[in-house]
């Protein structure tokens, strides 16, 4: 029998495989990833070239070859995990639309919110009693709204007979919390684990400190400084972007331009209701996948895979979407071949589903921001918990609160936008990433909001390619989202009665 591993002269070689962990338990980050690095040009083992780096070594060789030569790719190698504590929500979604990081967050179906946060600009000025009223109240109706929802979704979703008292509690929790929580706002309180490799944070840091709250490039500043303790010369030059804050200035004022000049001139549409739309896709979407599919498992170049893709019946290029997917069973992740076709919606959904759906990173995603102009949800829960008047009248405070502070903190506004409010984003996604979103969002056990917009956005892709979506696997028989919709709202999009004066808005 030959042997395993053999060298170039005939010989065996007393080589053998060797997997193992550089434990950062025992390493600092910086040295595990010169270690990694440093076997590029090094046919020692891991282990040797290791026990030799200290600190200061690896500090100085991250400043010769990933700050001064740009090889930014060994700072992936070293990995920071971080305990955010005490950020507003909208704090949050700044942290987490850094695409290259993992999060986990307090979750607002398990657990009850009692916090929130007060900017100090707003703190500082003359908004200050109206700002922290609103919050005072929306909290309060947050509160009160528990025990009358959960008593309704008890009655919906009775004990079984053989339940135990602590599963049934755990059973319909998220049930009726995930009811109360449209009345939490952006300014809500909560914690968020992060980790994410030295890269990847720095680039963090880098849109943190060029952005135009306080709040978030605080936050930024905050990292910084605790990263810099494990990893003190992969971060230590991460600062404001001039490009970043200056693009995302002019283009905001390009965009307004552009919007007063429709209202002037008559031809801005009128908002949509709350809801998706497919806006983008590719009309050769099944013949690109197919010759992705002939080009990756055969020897020909691209052009002639797409010719022969492009010559194909329908049945025929059906029969070998069907070899490509139809193998599927649940919990399966499709090739990569279904990534060369992408579709684009625009999204105008709650801002709390919204942002539960931002957490697909994987899709583009371009956020407008968090606003009171797109009406807002009202869960049907709430009224039958004799509860919508209470519900209504605390978001159309907070809607009439926000315009008001607006006119003189327009960042800081945001604060109060509230779950319930609906907010529009851009999203376009490759078809494997709608594979993985659309059974996710859309299982029995999901939130019914985002459940609605993951059916919306599977709806518009079949009307579409129903051949290429005929193969999600749900896991159980998915309901229109027109019925879930009906079943768990009374409105989607409803519009506050008052701006000023004489209603609720105003009261």
């Amino acid at each position: 029998m030959h042997p395993q591993f053999a060298s170039i002269d005939g010989s065996p070689s007393q080589r053998r495989r060797d997997i193992y962990l550089l434990s950062p338990r025992l390493l600092p980050p910086e040295v595990i990833a010169v270690a990694f690095a440093k076997t590029s040009r090094s046919p020692r083992p891991f282990r040797e070239i290791a026990e030799e780096l200290t600190e200061e070594r690896s500090s100085e060789f991250h400043e010769k070859w990933v700050v001064g030569y740009g090889h930014g790719s060994v700072a992936e190698h070293a990995v920071l995990h971080l305990a955010l504590e005490n950020l507003s929500r909208l704090a949050i979604e700044s942290l987490e639309s850094n695409r290259l990081c993992s999060y986990t967050e307090k979750s607002t179906r398990y657990q009850i919110f009692d916090t929130f946060y007060f900017p100090p600009a707003i703190a500082a000025s003359t908004h200050a009693e109206r700002y922290e009223a609103v919050c005072r109240n929306l909290f309060r109706a947050y509160q009160e709204s528990l025990d009358p929802v959960r008593r309704v979704i008890e009655a919906r979703h009775p004990r079984g007979a053989e339940e135990a008292v602590a599963a049934y509690e755990a059973r319909i929790r998220s049930r009726y919390v995930d009811v109360c929580r449209f009345l939490l706002p952006c300014a809500t309180v909560a914690n968020v684990g992060m980790t994410a490799n030295a890269r990847a944070l720095e680039h963090a840091i880098t849109k943190m400190l060029s952005h135009p709250l306080d709040e978030v490039r605080a936050v930024g500043a905050e990292i910084k400084r605790v990263a810099c303790a494990e990893v003190p010369t992969l971060v230590k030059y991460a600062g404001p972007s001039a490009y970043l804050a200056e693009t995302a200035a002019a283009l905001e004022a390009t965009a307004l331009e552009a919007t007063n000049h429709e209202t002037s001139t008559g031809s801005l549409t009128a908002d949509p209701p709350a809801g998706v739309r497919l806006v983008h896709h590719d009309r050769d979407a099944d013949a690109r996948i197919v010759a992705a599919c002939l080009y990756r498992h055969g020897r020909s170049a691209y052009a002639e895979a797409w010719a022969r893709a492009s010559a194909m019946s329908a049945p025929e290029r059906r029969a070998v979407i069907e070899q490509a997917l139809g193998r599927l069973v649940r919990h399966d992740t499709p090739i990569r071949e279904i990534e060369h076709t992408t579709y684009t919606f625009d999204i105008v959904c709650d801002q709390g589903a919204y942002f539960d759906l931002k957490r697909h990173r994987m899709m583009t995603q371009s956020p407008q921001e968090p606003t009171v102009e797109l009406g807002y949800a009202v869960p049907r829960a709430m009224d039958e918990a004799g509860l919508g008047r209470r519900y209504r009248d605390a978001v159309e405070q907070a809607t009439d609160a926000y315009r008001r502070i607006a006119r003189d903190f327009p960042r800081e506004a945001a604060y109060l936008v509230t779950n319930a409010h609906n907010r529009r984003f851009l999203a376009t996604m490759n078809l494997r990433e709608f594979y993985s979103l659309v059974p996710l969002r859309a299982r029995e056990a999901g939130h019914f909001s985002y459940r609605r917009i993951a059916l919306l956005i599977y709806e518009a892709v079949r009307a579409v390619h129903p051949d290429l979506v005929a193969h999600v696997r749900f896991g159980y028989e998915a309901p229109e989202a027109a019925t879930l919709e009906a079943r768990y709202f009374l409105e989607v999009s409803a519009a506050c009665s008052s701006e000023q004066g004489g209603g609720p808005c105003g009261s």
